[in-house]
């Protein structure tokens, strides 16, 4: 039985590794319930090589000033998906750049959707903000991180339901201990940067908010839902 279990496990973990994220998640997930049912670790199911835990700096970097959403962007979705971020600065620098630290299957299903979420608030404001010659300057990047300030809150809250409408991810969708123990030498804390409120930022923040809320992994550039036209005053 014990046998039939760990194959049943090993061949969800090799689903878990889908293009398909709601595949993928929806497979991890099965099969950590059932190590946790059986009392059974990762190492057990498959090979050392594949239970090892990944660190890496993603080509992703903001300043205080300029995307610092993306940073808490990254400690949202890694969280959700049993990962952990992390963000890099060189000495003497403004620059970071973050990173993402998970089990192998964990990993790679973090980063296809923080850089697709990342990708989504970029793409959007390229195409629909518009830049005004008469704003002030620094105008048009406050407009870009209230919006991202506002997907992420979005995407938090779309988690938090789905985390309360199934409590039983609770049990097994959690950080390894073995990501957090490696966190100890690790760069600084992914969430940085001030988030500006009030006057016309409060309305992009919101238009960010609902994008957050209706984000899909499965969905591309070229669907409909970050195609809502940002028509909003200042």
């Amino acid at each position: 039985m014990a046998t039939n279990i760990k194959d049943k496990i090993a061949k969800l973990l090799a689903l878990a590794e889908s293009p398909n994220e709601n595949e993928a998640k929806a497979a991890l997930l099965k099969a950590r319930e059932l190590m946790a049912e059986h009392k059974l670790r990762p190492e057990e199911i498959k090979k050392a090589e594949n239970v090892k835990v990944v660190r890496e700096l993603l080509d992703v970097t903001c300043t205080a000033m300029t995307n610092p959403w993306a940073c808490a962007l990254s400690a949202v979705i890694a969280e959700h998906y049993c990962c952990r971020a992390y963000r890099n600065r060189g000495s003497g620098r403004k620059l970071n750049q973050i990173g993402l630290v998970g089990l192998e299957d964990d990993f790679e299903i973090a980063k296809r959707i923080f850089l697709y979420a990342y990708d989504c608030v970029i793409s959007t404001c390229k195409r629909e903000i518009k830049k005004d010659p008469t704003d002030p300057p620094g105008t048009y990047r406050e407009k870009c991180n209230a919006y991202g300030w506002g997907f992420v809150h979005g995407v938090n809250a779309a988690f938090r339901e789905q985390q309360e409408e199934h409590q039983e991810w609770g049990l097994v969708m959690v950080v390894p201990k073995a990501v957090d123990d490696s966190m100890a030498d690790m760069g600084k804390k992914s969430s940085f940067g001030k988030e500006r409120t009030g006057g016309w930022r409060d309305a992009y923040r919101a238009l960010g908010y609902q994008a957050g809320r209706d984000f899909d992994p499965n969905s591309r550039l070229s669907g409909g839902q970050h195609r809502k036209v940002l028509g909003v005053g200042v």
